[in-house]
């Protein structure tokens, strides 16, 4: 498996849970965002870990400080002037070879 297939893997993986896909592979001058989607009314980042192996450690440790705020200032980006008028939340998918796992509502500001 690629990055790519595990970003599609993550995609099937939400539509199965009834999110819909809004965008993915979102750039902006500051970075990109794996896949943005909707859960009900809730806007949701969902930054995309793959790894084959955990020897250089865990998908979920590559999401560190730096990368929680970039995936923050996307949104703020994203959103524009409906900033603070849709309810936000920020995803972890990771795939550890073919194990899928999901952390809901991983981060927030502040975090």
């Amino acid at each position: 498996m690629e990055w790519r297939e595990a970003e599609e893997r993550a995609c099937e993986y939400l539509r199965s849970l009834g999110y819909l896909i809004v965008a993915r592979n979102w750039r902006w001058r500051g970075g990109e965002v794996d896949i943005i989607a909707k859960d009900g009314n809730t806007l949701v980042f969902v930054e995309v870990k793959y790894r084959t192996a955990d020897r250089f450690g865990l998908p979920a440790e590559a999401v560190d400080p730096r990368k929680r705020e970039k995936l923050l200032l996307a949104a703020k980006a994203f959103l524009g002037k409906d900033l603070g008028k849709v309810p936000v939340r920020f995803d972890v998918i990771t795939l550890l070879g073919e194990e899928l796992s999901h952390l809901k509502g991983a981060f927030g500001e502040g975090d």
